[in-house]
Order: C-alpha cells, then sequence, then structure tokens
C-alpha cells in the first residue's frame, strides 16, 4: 500500500487553484489534504500532522528542519483586494486597529507599514468580535484578510490595500506564504506536488467552476487571475528577505534562496 503524503493548505479562495491541481492532476501524488486557516498550518507542519504546507511568510520564524519548495507561493505584485485596513477616517485619524488574527503575516505587514510609512502610532488589539464592524467607531481601523474582505469592501469609507502600500513603499511585489516541506519529503514527492500546483494553476477556469467560489464565478476568476500573483519569483524572494529583516529576525527553519 502507498502511503499518503499529508498536505496542508489554507482555505480561501486564492488557494482553489492549488486545491484543484492537487485533487485533480494524473500523476504519481497520492496525497491527504487539509484545509485550514494561515495561522494553524505552520503548527500542523511543526507536530508532524503535515509533510507539507502553506506557510505564512512570518511563520517561517517559527519552522524546523523544512525547506521551501517549488517555484510558486500565494503573492501580489501590487493590489491583492484581499488584505486591506478598512476605516471610516484617514489614516493618520486612526486611534485603533483591530487586527485579524488569521495570519502573522498580515499583522505584522501592517505593523511595518504603520511604524515606517504611515508614521502612525496606533492601539493594536485583537479582532474577535466581528459584530465590532457592523458599527465602527469613527476612530477605528480594521485589518481583515481572506474571503471576508469581499462582504466589507463597500462598507467603509476607507481602504488601504496591503499589498499596494508595501510596493509603494519598497518598489516590490510581496509573497504571503509559501510551501514548505518536513526536510525528510523525497524530490520525488516535492516534484509530483509541483507538478500537482502547475496543473491547477493551468486549469483556474476549472477550478472556480468546480468550486464553492462558483457563484461568484466572474469575481472569483478575476481575482486569481489578476489580483494574486502564484510565481515565487526573485522579486517575490527579496521581498520576503526584507520583510523578515523588519521583523526582526531571520528565518531558523526556511528561508528564500
Amino acid at each position: 500500500m502507498v502511503s499518503r503524503m499529508k498536505i496542508a493548505a489554507i482555505s480561501y479562495l486564492n488557494t482553489i487553484p492549488f486545491v484543484y491541481g492537487i485533487r485533480h492532476a494524473n500523476n504519481d501524488l497520492h496525497a491527504e489534504l487539509l484545509l485550514d486557516i494561515p495561522s494553524s498550518c505552520h503548527i500542523l507542519l511543526n507536530e508532524k500532522h503535515t509533510d507539507i504546507a502553506l506557510i505564512p511568510v512570518a511563520d517561517l520564524l517559527k519552522i524546523h528542519d523544512c525547506r521551501i519548495i517549488t517555484p510558486y507561493c500565494i503573492g501580489a505584485e501590487t493590489n491583492v483586494r484581499t488584505v486591506a485596513l478598512f476605516s471610516n477616517t484617514a489614516i493618520d485619524k486612526i486611534k485603533t486597529i483591530y487586527l485579524d488574527a488569521h495570519s502573522a503575516t498580515s499583522v505584522q505587514l501592517i505593523q511595518i507599514l504603520a511604524r515606517e510609512k504611515w508614521h502612525i502610532t496606533p492601539q493594536w488589539k485583537r479582532l474577535t468580535d466581528y459584530s465590532l464592524l457592523a458599527n465602527p467607531d469613527n476612530h477605528d481601523g480594521f485589518l481583515l484578510i481572506g474571503d471576508k474582505v469581499f462582504d466589507y469592501e463597500n462598507r467603509f469609507s476607507t481602504k488601504l490595500d496591503l499589498a499596494t502600500e508595501w510596493f509603494s513603499w519598497t518598489s516590490l511585489p510581496f509573497a504571503f506564504a509559501v510551501w514548505v516541506a518536513r526536510k525528510d519529503v523525497s524530490e520525488q514527492s516535492v516534484d509530483a506536488f509541483t507538478h500537482a500546483l502547475t496543473y491547477g494553476l493551468n486549469h483556474k477556469d476549472d477550478a472556480i467552476r468546480k468550486s464553492r467560489y462558483v457563484s461568484e464565478y466572474n469575481r472569483s476568476l478575476d481575482y486569481v487571475t489578476h489580483n494574486i500573483k502564484y510565481n515565487l519569483d526573485e522579486p517575490k524572494k527579496k521581498a520576503i528577505r526584507l520583510f523578515l529583516q523588519h521583523i526582526g529576525l531571520p528565518a531558523r527553519g526556511a528561508s528564500p534562496d
């Protein structure tokens, strides 16, 4: 009996091409797929519940005995759309920013931008009660990530896209998450996995049509085609290195070449 490799991915629209490839590519990939929020993926990998995981780049600091694999990531060159700061006031008038804690990367990124680009010192609070978004204080801001952003795009007077803000400050794209494998995963398995991801990226239309996002087909296909940039190229690797420098530590277990 062939051993099934376990893979953890993020349960957002931006991973649908990857998920489709893993499930439908006709190759030698024998895998069980686990879907979770970004902040849980590094835990699954560290505790050896998975062999490969899609890891938010800030969590590269928390993993060990692992390596970045595949030429793919979850990235953006300018407007990512689904990582944004919402408010009903100007950025310099915000007093409190509530942080969607599903991803450490976005939390770290907004704090870098606040300090280095916007030059503000808000009070930071964890966003646990999403009902606050229904009746926000005029001096509040909300960092939201993932699919929920679509529901709030037109409810606030101000939206700052964090990938756009990063590009404006650094002239670099951004990589939010990368694929990481434990060191004992074979190159043959990595090759089969990479083939599956490539297959999914080449079939984005089918991936959307066979997903729960088909009811918003046009919006979803536009998002995975134009907002999310999946190639882990040298500018995105440079961005990862710069981001890790700004949060204060080099990655212990995995870092871009």
